[in-house]
């Protein structure tokens, strides 16, 4: 198989006082705020009717990747395939979060549980669906 590359773009920018890597559980009931960038605006209309919103992002700070980790780092848990963990270092560096959707001003999202942290790209924003 060709190696085939597939490039995207950020659609905007998580603002957070969490300024370094955390456990996932560290980011519940933490608020942050995604700025959708202005080419984007338009994008969002509509979606200050949802509760909860899906957030792809890009683990920017994540330079390498392990096929098995410690789930959360904890070097007492067996090792897992990353795939079976939220590991920030992934092959593609891609994170998941589904967040509850404070409010929209504008086109700055307030967000609660977005395990992301400040400056990190964000790629996608969909509704969540159960």
């Amino acid at each position: 198989m060709k190696d085939n590359w597939i490039c995207f773009a950020p659609i905007g920018i998580v603002h957070s006082k969490v300024r370094r890597k955390m456990p996932p559980d560290f980011f519940m009931n933490k608020v942050s705020v995604i700025e959708v960038f202005e080419k984007y605006e338009d994008a969002i209309q509509g979606l200050e009717n949802e509760g909860f919103i899906t957030v792809l992002f890009y683990f920017h700070q994540s330079v390498k990747y392990k096929m098995k980790v410690h789930p959360r780092g904890d070097m007492s848990r067996p090792l897992k395939g990353v795939f079976a963990t939220c590991s920030p270092e992934r092959p593609n560096f891609i994170g998941v979060s589904k967040c509850e959707l404070l409010n929209v001003k504008g086109r700055f999202l307030a967000v609660n549980g977005l395990d992301a942290i400040d400056g990190t790209p964000v790629m996608d924003i969909k509704p969540f669906r159960f």
